[in-house]
């Protein structure tokens, strides 16, 4: 606008406005015209340049200052120009519980019965459409979403038939892990082993392969004895080990890919009660006394404390029938064991307010810290500096103090006993490899810490607690991380993490960049030379075209891909389950 302006007044200049036009035929005469004054007219022009580039600085100085908005605590003001169009009243968002990826689809089914669900994926195959499942959002990676469309089986949760004989219980795969757990508790049952949360839908927690701990339990596809799943190519299929059997075990853990999970029927185990022990050791204790905590627990579980020594130990068993819970008083209170982190966060409270670093802005009402659970005020430790290593450290110190004070035992049923509070949002990558068997645990799965441990403190990374490690035994599904054709071979799971403690979306993106240099560490150091691969809903698409080739690669050299490429074609010709991640991972060509 500024250059149209210039370039008007310009041509004002050289044609007035008084009626006349130029005597172009007196430029053109053998006499030559006076000469205009060249220090008058060059001083003009510079005059109109360097008010063009200004007036151009600034307009672009003021437009990038309102165009980005900043969060409410922000010193800056928000944006006024420039706001963002509000959303069509039938676009959907969809994001994962970490926040860590979300899409925006005018296509998201939610049908009631078996009957709607087939229906819409029959009418998504002829108009060649993706639907891609999805089911509680809980993947860190995001492997249900997808923007061109989604099905979602909520609204089929039920349970449809209890075996209470045999301990087998008929499900709709939307029900979630808690609510069908609560529905079957009344016949003395309930599931063999759980993961962290209790949120999933049972028809997503089989099919990427989630696991408990304890090393003779597997992971939970394998409590599947039978599925029905509705094809786009084949409409609804039934599948066990009777029928079928190859089609069954590789769609157990068939990341949606090969049909709609509709039905599933669980083996389940009888309901008991069990006792949580945790208590804190040292990495020199737990290689003394690894193979006997593996083969003497049902379930055990490790978590690492980085920059420490410290590794909490976490067993949980049936109560015994003949001595009952263990009588223990502990030595501390739950107030007790969080004084000191509380002290901490105080104290670096008052540090980065006095340095103005981080430091919550004028009008900050402090919550009453005596009120947040020991994630909570991990959470907001560690927002205050989540990069600082040294600052990640002291939290990792509270964390291992907190521990120590926190050595007990509680006693409860396992659906309570089982579960671990995760933390907030959150990125998180988790492998599996081979260790062993129980009987001849190689210690691969302590080296592997080590290893880890050691890469840390070297490149100095700012590496939060805990560093997580379960066992699991394997499973006969292909897909599965943990599957072998050995029986007793037994796997280890290890996942490290990093925190997304604030809402600011330029601190987020720094923490984001920091957990993938982490976890590259991770990939180029260790994952090759201890046959780690990661789990199916931690699993990200690279970016890098040779990053994807070499990870496309290394997931057939693990993988049967080509059978799961065939079973595609032939239930979901049209790749209307499929998204971005899936056609990353399994291209269907024979090259990569």
């Amino acid at each position: 606008m500024l250059r149209a302006l210039i370039a008007k007044r310009s041509l004002h200049s050289l044609f007035p406005r008084h009626g006349s036009k130029p005597n172009i035929t007196r430029h053109l005469s053998t006499s030559p015209p006076p000469p205009p004054s060249s220090s008058s007219s060059s001083s003009q022009a510079e005059l109109r340049k360097y008010l063009g580039y200004g007036a151009l600085v600034i307009f672009c100085g003021v437009s990038t200052y309102y165009s980005f908005p900043f969060p409410e605590n922000a010193k800056h003001k928000k944006a006024q120009i420039f706001r963002y169009a509000p959303l069509p009243e039938d676009l959907h968002t969809v994001s994962n519980w970490s926040g860590t990826h979300e899409v925006q689809t005018r296509v998201f089914h939610q049908p009631e019965n078996i009957g709607e669900l087939e229906r819409v994926v029959k009418e998504a195959n002829e108009k060649k459409t993706r639907i891609r499942p999805v089911g509680s959002g809980l993947s860190p990676n995001g492997i249900g979403l997808s923007r061109a469309g989604m099905v979602n089986l909520a609204l089929m949760d039920k349970v449809l038939e209890v075996d209470k004989e045999k301990k087998r219980v008929r499900v709709q795969a939307g029900i979630r892990v808690q609510e069908l757990v609560d529905g079957i508790k009344d016949y003395g049952i309930t599931l063999q082993n759980f993961a962290s949360i209790r949120e999933q839908q049972i028809g997503g927690i089989i099919q990427v392969g989630a696991h408990g701990t304890g090393a003779r339990l597997p992971p939970i596809d394998e409590q599947i004895v039978s599925m029905k799943l509705v094809t786009p190519a084949k409409g609804t299929i039934e599948l066990s080990k009777e029928k079928d059997p190859e089609l069954f075990y590789l769609a157990r853990c068939g990341l949606g890919g090969l049909g709609v999970v509709a039905e599933v029927t669980i083996q389940c185990v009888e309901r008991l009660e069990l006792v949580e022990h945790t208590f804190i050791s040292t990495m020199e204790d737990i290689k003394k006394n690894h193979k006997k905590l593996l083969s003497e627990n049902k379930h055990v579980k490790y978590l690492y404390i980085p920059y420490t020594d410290a590794v909490v130990v976490v067993t949980c068993n049936p109560v015994s029938k003949w001595k009952g819970a263990p009588k223990f008083n502990p030595k501390y209170t739950s107030d007790e064991a969080l004084q000191h982190v509380r002290d901490l966060y105080k104290e670096s409270l008052r540090k980065y307010r006095a340095r103005d670093i981080t430091a919550p802005s004028e009008g900050y009402v402090e919550q009453d810290i005596n009120d947040l659970t020991f994630t909570e005020l991990r959470d907001k430790l560690l927002a205050l500096d989540p990069l600082n290593k040294d600052h990640v450290i002291q939290v990792n110190q509270a964390e291992a103090e907190f521990w120590r004070k926190s050595e007990g035992y509680r006693v409860g049923w396992s659906d309570e006993i089982l579960g671990f509070d995760c933390g907030g949002q959150q990125w998180v990558s988790e492998t599996c490899f081979p260790v062993g068997t129980l009987s001849k645990p190689n210690m691969k799965d302590l080296q592997y810490i080590e290893d880890l441990k050691k890469l840390i403190e070297k490149e100095k990374v700012p590496a939060p607690s805990p560093i997580e490690q379960r066992w699991s035994a394997c499973s006969k599904s292909p897909m599965s991380p943990a599957s072998s054709s050995s029986d007793d071979e037994i796997f280890s799971w290890v996942g490290i993490i990093m925190y997304l403690p604030t809402t600011d979306a330029r601190q987020r993106k720094e923490i984001t960049e920091e957990f993938f240099h982490y976890r590259h560490l991770t990939q180029s150091k260790l994952w090759g030379r201890y046959s780690a691969y990661e789990h199916w809903a931690k699993i990200e698409v690279p970016k890098d075209k040779d990053e994807l080739a070499a990870l496309q690669e290394r997931l057939r050299k693990r993988f049967p891909v080509d059978a799961y490429n065939k079973a595609r074609k032939e239930l979901d010709p049209n790749k209307i389950l499929s998204n971005n991640k899936i056609d990353k991972f399994f291209p269907m060509s024979d090259t990569v």
